[in-house]
């Protein structure tokens, strides 16, 4: 079975929206809108239609503007339509972590260079909301807690579709790596954990370093893909 078929596998069949939350969390579920199945099919099959190992990039959560639409992590409609071909209907609404995401994919040789390598993921696979607004699985101890075996069950199974075990590349450099570099300690799934700054926070904080940031990005993840640190 291919590696896109096994991703839409997982998320079109293996995950359900029956998780248990905290009061006023909701849970973000996509992958059941025709809509979204169609954005992932098409993506999915265009760039890993194959059985290639990848180095896995992990995120925090869906949110509901990127993968939450599109079922693409890091991907929104905008990204997804001008950059990867693929046509929708969604409204391609700017959203700033796409956008610096496909600047370092680009800078990596585009999307069809840099998907034969590379997989994003996230360390938590539904996201959520609370108040109308993104949430984090780490913003709330209960919430953390109850999607402890969600997130365990994410990686056993992702891992499996064909993943390079030496390295992990994390986005998110605070919270997000202190969480999963903890996790990958118990359970041994990666050689490395390696951190690098979420994307939203240069875009919105760093914007005047962005070059600095990209290089980072380049740099780390060329030293991933020859196996050295």
């Amino acid at each position: 079975m291919s590696f896109a078929r096994q991703v839409l596998d997982f998320h079109f069949t293996t995950l359900r929206p029956d998780w248990q939350l905290p009061a006023g969390v909701e849970l973000l579920f996509p992958f059941s809108e025709v809509a979204t199945q169609a954005c992932m099919t098409a993506f999915y099959e265009k760039y890993f239609d194959d059985n290639r190992d990848r180095i896995f990039v992990a995120g925090i959560n869906p949110g509901r503007f990127g993968a939450g639409v599109t079922g693409v992590p890091f991907t929104g409609p905008k990204m997804l339509r001008e950059v990867c071909g693929i046509e929708h209907n969604f409204t391609s609404r700017p959203e700033l972590s796409a956008e610096y995401i496909y600047r370092w994919i680009n800078a990596m040789g585009g999307p069809e260079v840099f998907y034969q390598d590379f997989y994003i993921t996230s360390v938590c696979p539904l996201g959520f909301t609370k108040d109308g607004k993104n949430y984090n699985y780490y913003d709330d101890k209960k919430l953390q807690r109850a999607v402890l075996p969600h997130i365990i069950a994410n990686f056993n199974t992702q891992m499996a579709f064909g993943c390079r075990r030496d390295f992990l590349l994390v986005l998110g450099e605070g919270k997000n790596f202190k969480f999963i570099k903890a996790l990958n300690d118990e359970q041994g799934w990666f050689g490395e954990v390696i951190p690098l700054s979420h994307p939203r926070f240069v875009m919105q904080y760093k914007r005047k370093s962005l070059d600095l940031y990209l290089n980072d990005f380049v740099e780390k993840s060329r030293r991933v893909l020859e196996g050295t640190t």
